[in-house]
């Protein structure tokens, strides 16, 4: 259950891009270089390796638990283009729980540093399992037009 003292959430609107609908490849999940967003994940911005990451697991709702990487494709500084933050391995998730443009991924980390994943269908409340505070989540401040950081 997601723990309201001391979290920090942010979401995202999940694109076509983002859920295969396009039929497209990407390498996971663009992150936005606003520090709000960044702060999220744990710190990784190091020149001396090439595209470093670090491995995040998420409990969702039924306590399932979801590895996802987040990655800094840092190539430009080793004669590519890219210099960009991604979170990779969610296609699984993606598809077991039938996302679709336009739903919502709200990922949160509490004061222990546990990691919860949950989604919200577009135009619908979340599960009756997540806790009621986290249903009427208010937005603190909006980044884009798909991610935002959220208080719960």
């Amino acid at each position: 259950m997601i723990e309201n003292k001391g979290s920090y959430s942010i979401s995202k609107t999940l694109s076509a891009n983002d859920t295969g609908e396009t039929g497209g490849h990407q390498a996971g999940i663009l992150i936005p270089k606003d520090t709000s967003i960044l702060s999220f994940f744990p710190a990784i911005q190091e020149l001396n390796e090439k595209n470093p990451r670090a491995k995040l697991i998420f409990n969702d709702v039924t306590e399932e638990k979801w590895n996802f990487n987040f990655i800094y494709y840092n190539n430009k500084y080793y004669g590519g283009t890219r210099n960009e933050f991604r979170l990779t391995g969610m296609t699984e998730y993606i598809r077991t729980n039938n996302l679709i443009a336009g739903d919502v991924i709200i990922l949160t980390r509490d004061a222990y540093g546990d990691r919860f994943i949950q989604h919200q269908r577009t135009g619908a409340t979340l599960a009756p399992s997540v806790s009621e505070s986290a249903q009427n989540y208010t937005v603190r401040l909006k980044l884009s037009y798909t991610w935002k950081v959220i208080s719960c």
